[in-house]
């Protein structure tokens, strides 16, 4: 298996691993990943590793078999042999403005009290759809609700949740599309706010900035109708 580096530190920009095995298909796997695997609507980081004065790109990273993380090249290259110690350097601008926009589609779930079907996440802008059967009434009001939590520059925290508490809260999960992830024994969650000022909390895997006032002025885009009550919301970081 490889150890979920980014998930222990999500600020590490770069850090030491073994190469644990090749895949099949050029991957390379190592003992522990500074690298987010594609999952939850989040892409896969990018990057490079380097041993000794070779280096290799790092295009995406995707899950592999069982806990295996797969660090995929950019293009086919002399991979670093099974066992080797390596470096791991994250791509870290585009990582950080992913873990900006994670946590801000968070927040617009929030303001948009409503069932998820869908979301995707990218370095400008991510959108989640919404079960909404009417119109979005007022843009420009939804902007200053989630800037207002924005500028409250609340705490993000992770916790866990057994299985068994998930499936007594099921109100925790708002994706109707997508299930966290179960059978492993506790399932994470992440909280916007704290104690009584705690205004979001919902299972996810991905990475996040450690307070909101790190996402900085955000704006709602398009909405678009995608289905008789399916609407697309997209939101923008505006810096």
């Amino acid at each position: 298996m490889t150890h979920p580096l980014f998930r222990d530190e999500p600020y590490l920009r770069d850090a030491a691993a073994t190469v644990a095995a090749h895949t099949p298909e050029g991957g390379v796997v190592l003992d522990q990943s500074l690298f987010y695997p594609t999952g939850g609507g989040q892409p896969g980081d990018s990057g490079q590793i380097t041993w000794g004065d070779q280096s290799l790109t790092v295009a995406t990273t995707i899950k592999g078999e069982g806990a295996q993380i797969v660090l995929l090249p950019a293009e086919p290259a002399p991979l670093p042999p099974v066992g080797a110690p390596v470096v791991q350097v994250l791509d870290w601008e585009r990582r950080h403005r992913h873990m900006r926009v994670h946590t801000a589609l968070h927040l617009l779930s929030v303001a948009i009290p409503l069932p998820v079907t869908g979301g995707s996440i990218g370095v400008e802008k991510g959108r989640l759809d919404f079960d909404m059967p009417e119109a979005l009434a007022d843009k420009e009001a939804l902007d200053a609700v989630l800037n207002g939590y924005i500028t409250q520059d609340l705490p993000v925290t992770e916790g866990w949740i057994t299985d068994a508490e998930l499936a007594a809260n099921p109100s925790l999960v708002k994706t109707m599309s997508v299930q966290p992830p179960k059978g492993q024994g506790r399932v994470r969650l992440i909280g916007i706010g704290a104690a009584a000022a705690q205004i979001d909390l919902q299972p996810c895997g991905g990475t996040h900035v450690a307070r909101t006032g790190e996402i900085g002025p955000v704006r709602i885009g398009k909405v678009q109708n995608k289905g008789a009550q399916n609407r697309r919301v997209y939101l923008h970081l505006d810096q």
